[in-house]
C-alpha cells in the first residue's frame, strides 16, 4: 500500500470513530492488565462477563492476592485456558505488590517480565493506559495488515515492526484500536464484508467479498 493510501486509510477509520478505544472493561490500569491477560484466545465479550462481578470486589494486587488462586478460578472459570491464567494472575499480581508497590510498570520491559505478559500484552496496556504509539498484533490485526496490504509479514512481530514504519504519526495511538476494530467487525476471517467496507478501493486483497450473500431460498 502506497504511502498516500495508508494515510486516506486512516483517516477514514479515524473519521468513522474519531476516539476508538479497547473493549475491555476496566477501572484503572491494574485491572487493564488483567482483563488482557485473560482475553488471550478468549473473545473480549466473555472476558468482560467474567470481570464484572470480580472488577468489583478486585482492584488492587493486594485485593487479587487476598482473594486467592481457586476463588479467582470461580470468577473466570467460563474463560478459555482459566487455569494457567489464574496462576499468572496472581503470580503477577504478587510481583506488583512486592516490586512495584502495587502499580503496574510503564515500560514493556518491566511488563513482559510478568507472568502471561506478552508483548502484545504489554503493547495493549501501554496504549490504553499511557496513549502510548505501540502496535499490538493479534489475529485481526495480522489478517486486516496481510489482507489489505498495509504491512504484510509472516509472524505478528513482522506485522508490529511494519507498522511501526508505515503508519503516520496523526494516527499513530488510535491505529491498534482502528485495525482491530475493523478486523472484528468487517474485515472478518470467515467472510469479509467488503461490500460495507470504508477503505475497499485502498485494499490490495484479491477474493474481495463484494456483494453481500443472500439467504438460501427455501425450497
Amino acid at each position: 500500500m502506497k504511502k498516500a493510501d495508508i494515510f486516506e486509510f486512516f483517516r477514514r477509520l479515524a473519521e468513522l470513530n474519531p476516539d476508538p478505544e479497547t473493549e475491555l472493561e476496566y477501572g484503572n490500569v491494574y485491572q487493564l492488565l488483567v482483563a488482557v491477560v485473560l482475553s488471550a484466545q478468549s473473545t473480549d465479550v466473555g472476558v468482560n462477563k467474567a470481570t464484572r462481578a470480580l472488577f468489583r470486589d478486585v482492584k488492587t494486587p493486594a485485593q487479587m492476592i487476598a482473594l486467592g488462586e481457586e476463588d479467582l478460578k470461580q470468577h473466570i472459570k467460563t474463560i478459555g485456558l482459566f487455569n494457567s491464567k489464574a496462576k499468572n494472575v496472581i503470580g503477577l499480581s504478587e510481583i506488583l505488590e512486592r516490586d512495584y508497590g502495587g502499580e503496574v510498570p510503564a515500560d514493556r520491559d518491566s511488563l513482559t517480565a510478568l507472568p502471561g505478559v506478552g508483548r502484545k500484552t504489554a503493547n495493549v496496556v501501554l496504549n490504553s493506559a499511557h496513549g502510548a504509539e505501540t502496535f499490538a498484533v493479534d489475529t485481526h490485526i495480522f489478517r486486516v495488515c496481510n489482507h489489505t496490504g498495509l504491512a504484510k509479514g509472516k509472524t505478528p512481530l513482522a506485522v508490529e515492526l511494519g507498522l511501526e514504519k508505515k503508519v503516520p504519526g496523526p494516527f499513530r495511538v488510535g491505529a491498534h484500536h482502528w485495525l482491530i476494530l475493523h478486523g472484528r467487525y468487517i474485515c472478518k476471517a470467515r467472510t469479509p464484508e467488503c461490500w460495507r467496507c470504508p477503505v475497499v478501493d485502498l485494499c490490495a486483497y484479491k477474493a474481495k467479498v463484494l456483494e453481500k450473500p443472500g439467504r438460501k431460498a427455501l425450497s
